[in-house]
């Protein structure tokens, strides 16, 4: 059986996790009568069950009496005391519960997080382990560190990030080390018997002398603690055949001691040690150690031999075996990796710039949660929470109520249904929705009228499911994986469970009761929501499950970032897809139209369990088509290819920016319908994001006329940029919507009167005029290396012209400056910046492009070049997508003063 998994799992006939761990002896008396292997054994069930469903969101632990005949039973001193030294605390109750029904005994597991269970303030590690598998020299003792200590040490060594050791540059610790009195004593290869040394043991020597005969064995006992431990200390030294009081060389007796056979087996004990790199060096153990050994002489007659191993100060981390950490993965208990472990210990909320503010911090989040940022002056979660699900102590509050409305019309007694159900609770919020899995990123179910959700005090969350057919499979699902999400991806630290109760209801308005598929276990009251403050922090950690999505700062940052949505996209994506089937979506410049178009993508993916090939992304420009390709949510194309091809697999479109679409190759949106209304009783989905404003041609686009767009929202919250590129939108908006060009609407201008974008976010808007395009340069080549001094990257840059025709051009002079300019950035930069093109989008380089084929895309820096259109009429619509490109700051240059404010 591999090592990194055991054979325990989750039973999934629950809504929740449970695992049950077989027979377990129970009580202090029965556990002291049994053999001590059967014991550990026993032990080891549990409490590697504990530590998974402590690093995976909690859950219950279903042990089996062995006992049967016992009528009431505590777990045993050993058992509890193995759960204490799990969570570093004598406070079983923070985490575990027990309750006993029959010969069954429930542990009930509440997720881990680092946040709780102290009182003296050290700082806690994110996940539980049995054991860290960390050994350091403690003077002259080698001790196993805890998950604090091994905390403590990770971060020493993360922060420190040497670079390898070497004899032109040594470390004071290398120094230390290699000037000990035991480094001399290590290049002898003679000593004689009884010879003393002239060092005592200490943290950098451990003397070792035994009578045994296996010197093999003993040593593949003592490398995975002793080597380990001194190169995670300083280095050291470990003699074998040295009298541990008297310093005397004895050696090993030459009969026991074949050099070149046990040469081979400590460099095959060494070389399993698991080494983890927080530096570039990527070393071998081996690169770490030397062995050699010394002939002992007692008088002129060869005794036997002194072994010395010297290990050198590691800038990493040495292990002697993979850490004894578990989680569930795939409904299976596993063993993290070395990799991941570490990754988990040493795990904090990235650095990100100053217009955002943590929604979710992970220093005090369950384990698998991943931190949450929303844009400073959008709406907190807290806010979130009390516009969408609002929790008022006075009446029972059924949300959203148009829904419901719609419900109730559409089918016979759901209202009769639910009332009965709800009427015993006297406030809190019923939760409706036509498919809570679709909700939670889950394939919709089949057959299921409605999903309600109910929060209330003095209970668990409920989920009814209501079912048109009498099918109960797998509708415990939908109840797992929102416990699982609300404590995993929300943050939710309280106790939880979610009650699962399905319903059947006929034509006729006729209920029947399926089923709770949780009556089975008992859990303890303190898995009742308590009153309000528990109530509205399990919404506001929903609120991060249903409007989280990744962050375009995740591939910025190298790990997941969650953004919220905004209260105006998340009622737009809440649409029922069933009955919208064509959606026109304007939204205004840094509304977030992309990230909408690929969340709704997602639904559709959900909702009518199809492929991903199924399902069509078109746009104008190749950037933006290889951006969401990436993704690998959909097939995208531009528009030009799309009017090249058949696409006979294609059910569902996604149109974005498509303002600036036109006809030249044939009637996109006709074509386009055509598709998506193949199949008569199942049309497919067509739904088309636009910015009138940011049109950048004067050709008819294609797209039907306005009065024609019958069903349409629109986004008028502009999330993107910071307060003064915002302010600057908002100007060239005024201008287009008092001046339009003949080929926009003016009725869909009218939008701007509720305009709306985030507060007190800093930036900055710039004017610059030039003499000629060079000295033009030289000031972009100098911004940037000003911006590279203060954190940011090639990566948060975009230079945009007007015409693609001249990218080449300005490339290369611009490639010129930044080479001239190169003394000015710090030593350790000594590699040239690449500019790239569009298509790079994702790569850690400025990007330099036409703002044409930037459209749809974003960086926080945008240097605007010469933005001058051939045709006038659209200057300030260009304009208006160039300055909407820039997150933070944007540059407006010219080089003859022809710029309009």
């Amino acid at each position: 059986m591999n090592k990194n998994h055991c054979p325990l799992e989750v039973d999934p006939s629950y809504p929740d996790l449970v695992i049950n761990v077989g027979a377990v002896t129970l009580g202090e008396e029965n556990r002291n009568d049994l053999q001590k292997n059967q014991r550990v054994q026993e032990k080891e069930k549990v409490i590697q069950a504990a530590c998974a469903l402590l690093n995976s969101g909690g859950g219950v632990i279903l042990v089996e009496m062995a006992k049967k005949e016992e009528r009431s039973m505590e777990m045993g001193l050993d058992l509890e005391q193995a759960l204490r030294e799990l969570i570093q605390s004598t406070d079983l109750h923070d985490f575990f519960e027990t309750v006993q029904k029959g010969t069954r005994f429930y542990i009930f597991v509440k997720s881990w997080s680092n946040d709780i269970c102290t009182t003296d303030h050290l700082v806690k590690p994110r996940i539980c382990s049995l054991s860290s598998s960390l050994y350091r020299r403690s003077g002259t003792s080698v001790c196993c560190l805890n998950s604090r200590e091994a905390l403590s040490l990770l971060t020493k060594k993360k922060d420190v990030k040497r670079s390898p050791i070497n004899e032109n540059s040594p470390s004071t610790e290398h120094l230390i080390f290699e000037q000990h009195p035991a480094s001399q004593v290590f290049q002898i290869d003679r000593f004689k018997y009884g010879y003393v040394l002239p060092f005592p043991e200490s943290e950098l020597v451990e003397f070792k002398q035994f009578s045994t005969k296996s010197i093999a064995e003993y040593l593949k006992k003592r490398i995975p603690e002793y080597v380990p431990a001194f190169a995670n200390t300083r280095g050291g030294y470990l003699f074998i055949g040295v009298e541990n009081n008297t310093r005397k060389v004895l050696g090993c007796a030459k009969e026991n001691v074949d050099c070149e056979s046990l040469i081979g087996e400590i460099e095959v004990a060494i070389s399993k040690l698991p080494v983890f790199h927080f530096c570039s060096s990527q070393h071998r153990i081996d690169h770490y150690f030397e062995i050699r050994f010394a002939k002992v002489f007692q008088q002129e007659s060869l005794y036997g031999y002194l072994c010395m191993i010297k290990v050198k100060p590691s800038c990493c981390v040495v292990f002697s075996d993979t850490p004894s950490s578990w989680v569930v993965k795939d409904k299976r208990v596993c063993k993290l990796t070395v990799k991941d472990w570490v990754d988990k210990m040493v795990d904090t909320d990235p650095k990100l710039l100053e217009a955002f503010e943590c929604q979710l911090s992970i220093s005090a989040s369950p384990p698998k949660c991943r931190p949450v940022f929303s844009k400073k002056g959008l709406e907190h979660k807290k806010d979130l929470q009390q516009c969408l699900f609002p929790v008022s102590s006075g009446h029972l509050q059924y949300t959203p109520e148009s829904l419901w409305k719609e419900l109730c019309l559409e089918h016979e007694g759901l209202e009769k249904l639910i009332n009965r159900q709800v009427q015993r609770f006297s406030w809190g919020i019923l939760i409706l929705s036509r498919s809570w899995a679709v909700d939670l990123n889950l394939q919709e179910k089949e057959g299921v009228i409605c999903d309600a959700l109910l929060i209330a005090p003095n209970s668990p969350p409920i989920l009814y499911t209501i079912l048109r057919e009498k099918v109960t499979k797998k509708c415990t699902d939908t109840a797992f994986t929102l416990k699982q999400k609300l404590v995993n991806l929300g943050g939710y630290l309280g106790k939880l469970c979610i009650k699962s109760e399905v319903f059947h209801l006929d034509p006729e308005g006729n209920a029947e009761h399926l089923g709770d598929s949780s009556s089975s276990i008992d859990y303890p009251e303190s898995y009742k929501l308590a009153d309000t403050q528990q109530m509205e922090a399990l919404l506001q950690s929903l609120v991060i499950v249903l409007l989280g999505f990744t962050s375009f700062l995740s591939d910025e940052l190298g790990c997941e970032v969650l953004n919220l949505l905004t209260h105006q996209q998340y009622e737009i994506l809440s649409k029922n897809l069933h009955k919208t089937k064509e959606l026109f979506v304007h939204g205004l410049p840094g509304s977030g139209k992309t990230i909408m178009a690929m969340k709704i993508m997602e639904k559709i993916r959900n909702v009518f369990h199809c492929e991903t090939k199924k399902i069509l992304y078109i746009c104008e420009t190749q950037p933006l088509r290889d951006f969401i390709s990436h993704k690998n949510i959909c097939q995208a194309v531009t528009r030009k290819t799309f009017m090249k091809y058949n696409f006979d697999d294609i059910l569902h479109i996604i149109i974005d920016e498509a303002q600036n679409f036109r006809t030249e190759d044939g009637e996109w949106y006709n074509k386009a319908k055509t598709i998506t209304r193949r199949e008569k009783d199942c049309p497919g989905i067509l739904w088309i994001f636009l910015d009138y404003f940011q049109t950048t041609h004067m050709h008819y686009s294609g797209l039907p006329a306005l009065s024609y767009q019958n069903s349409r929202e629109e986004l008028t919250r502009m999330v993107r940029n910071a307060d003064p590129i915002a302010h600057y939108l908002w100007q060239n908006i005024e201008v287009i919507r008092k001046n339009p060009p003949p080929s926009i609407p003016r009725g869909s201008l009218e939008m701007l009167s509720e305009a709306t974008w985030a507060q007190d976010v800093s930036g900055n808007v710039k004017h610059r005029t030039f003499s000629d395009v060079e000295k033009m340069m030289v000031y972009v080549a100098e911004r940037c290396q000003h911006f590279f001094k203060n954190g940011y990257s090639p990566r948060h840059i975009a230079v945009l012209l007007n015409k693609a025709e001249v990218v080449e051009e300005y490339k290369e002079k611009l490639v010129r400056a930044m080479r001239r300019s190169r003394h000015q950035l710090d030593e350790d930069a000594h590699v040239l910046v690449q500019i790239k093109d569009a298509l790079h989008i994702t790569d850690n380089c400025i990007v330099l492009d036409s703002v044409r084929r930037f459209s749809g895309l974003e960086r926080n820096i945008v240097f605007g070049i010469n933005p001058r259109p051939i045709e006038q009429a659209i200057f300030h619509n260009l304009l208006l997508c160039l300055a909407s490109r820039a997150k933070k700051h944007l540059y407006l240059l010219t080089d003859d003063g022809k710029i309009s404010n």
